[in-house]
């Protein structure tokens, strides 16, 4: 017994020169983050006079990317027009006014640049990269396309058969089936859980005036952002968001579009197909909006849970406990947390894919781990996912168009760019007893939305699911 005594103190030792080494390796961290910190330019916001928000961040680089994020995207339709706004993104460069379809293309080739555009369940966006000399270009050919598209009817025939195809192409990707299932089950019944391709009988009788009246019910200067990043001078992008954006028109003929809120209900969908080699499932309960206090706890909690990849080979070495546990008992193929948020909500939870008769392990295993994360989380596995947050952040913004996108987004979603150093501070406030309280708040015994596809016989019933979300003590 004295012996067992003597080994449990010498351990107790150990473990706290353990927590000296983890503090040790916190400070080294911070003060290699604060430096990075250093080097990273201001980000520069001036709003003209008709409510547009011009933003950059000038790095002095010879390359910049600019583009135009608004506030608008599948979830300000409704069932009787989903689809339009990613419709009418696929027509933004098929010509305008004063350029036909081959002189844009010949002229952004011209250029070297390459012009893009994607649409989103919140924001459509539409960005060129280029030159820094070549901004004022850019500037102009972005203005022309958000302001003056032709919308011509050929054009039209002609696109309803690309958006059907890309339609299979998504159809054909498992992951993003899943997810649209997982929002339609999720969002039942709201604006949230439409897909953003809309479906095909939309697609087929959306006309010029639809597209149209949704540019003129969205396309307003207050809800839209000019965001540059790279080799920028802020004050030049300004006077050329004036002479190109100056005249767009920020009054609203009928209702100003608002956001209703989107009510989330814990269900499930399963497409059972035996003939698909792996099941595809997510499981996710939800979130918090962009500007909740708990979203940062949340994203520590999201890296906690981490990702893990079969054809990685490191799980048995990997920090995360759900990916040495997959690794160790080849739980699945792979897996990758998520917290996908909107302005007053937000999905987060786990999606994996596994063989056939796994599906019940591999939940249980997730159950377990999220169960534990909500009552013993501790304080060295959370500063680790505060330091790879933080890792993460810097490595998500190498490059101008990254930077662009981070600068667009947070300005439609904060009214403003965190500054980095904010945004670290926030993160090390992070306890593991915040993110033991806000998981307590979001997932102990909450009830979550499942998706399912592929030969899920093996997942078990929703109601068992909903039992291992929370845990009974004796």
């Amino acid at each position: 017994m004295a012996f067992r005594l003597v080994k449990l103190a010498t351990n107790l030792r150990s473990l706290s020169k353990g927590s000296n080494v983890i503090q040790r390796f916190k400070s080294t961290h911070s003060s290699d983050f604060k430096a990075a910190l250093v080097n990273i330019p201001a980000t520069e916001c001036t709003s003209l006079d008709n409510g547009l928000r011009v933003c950059s961040e000038d790095s002095g680089a010879k390359t910049a990317t600019v583009g135009v994020w608004i506030d608008a995207g599948s979830r300000y339709e409704d069932s009787s027009n989903n689809g339009v706004a990613h419709f009418l993104e696929h027509m933004a460069f098929k010509g305008t006014a004063k350029r036909s379809q081959t002189d844009l293309e010949l002229e952004i080739e011209n250029l070297g640049a390459h012009l893009n555009a994607y649409t989103s369940r919140e924001q459509t966006v539409y960005y060129a990269k280029c030159l820094s000399k070549d901004v004022p270009k850019a500037v102009e050919i972005l203005a022309d396309i958000i302001q003056n598209s032709k919308l011509g009817e050929s054009e039209i025939e002609r696109e309803r058969s690309v958006i059907l195809r890309e339609m299979q192409e998504v159809e054909s990707n498992l992951q993003e089936v899943i997810f649209d299932h997982l929002h339609a089950t999720a969002y039942q019944g709201t604006p949230l859980g439409q897909t953003i391709l809309g479906p095909t009988k939309n697609i087929n009788s959306i006309g010029k005036a639809d597209l149209q009246n949704y540019v003129a019910t969205h396309y307003k200067a207050a809800r839209i952002v000019l965001a540059a990043a790279g080799g920028v001078n802020h004050n030049e992008l300004v006077q050329l968001a004036q002479k190109e954006f100056g005249k767009l028109d920020n009054t609203f003929d009928g209702q100003v579009p608002t956001l209703d809120p989107c009510r989330f209900t814990g269900s499930e969908i399963r497409v059972r197909d035996d003939s698909l080699p792996l099941a595809h499932v997510a499981i996710a309960v939800e979130g918090c909006g962009w500007t909740n206090q708990d979203n940062v706890p949340l994203l520590v909690a999201n890296v906690l849970i981490g990702s893990w990849d079969r054809a990685q080979g490191n799980g048995v070495n990997n920090a995360s406990n759900l990916a040495r546990a997959s690794a160790e008992s080849e739980l699945c193929h792979s897996f990758q947390s998520f917290n996908t948020c909107y302005k007053d909500t937000a999905l987060w939870g786990i999606y994996f894919v596994c063989d056939p008769m796994k599906c019940d392990q591999m939940l249980y295993n997730v159950q377990s781990e999220w169960m534990r994360l909500c009552t013993m989380a501790t304080e060295s596995e959370v500063e680790r996912a505060k330091n790879s947050l933080k890792t993460n952040l810097l490595l998500m913004l190498d490059g101008t168009t990254p930077i662009c996108e981070d600068i667009g987004r947070q300005l439609l979603c904060y009214n403003r760019r965190i500054p980095l150093h904010e945004m670290e501070r926030r993160i090390n406030s992070v306890t593991a007893s915040n993110v033991r309280d806000v998981l307590m708040k979001y997932i102990y015994d909450r009830c979550p939305a499942v998706a399912a596809v592929g030969p899920v016989e093996n997942l078990p019933e929703y109601n068992r699911i909903r039992s291992s979300m929370y845990w009974l003590r004796y």
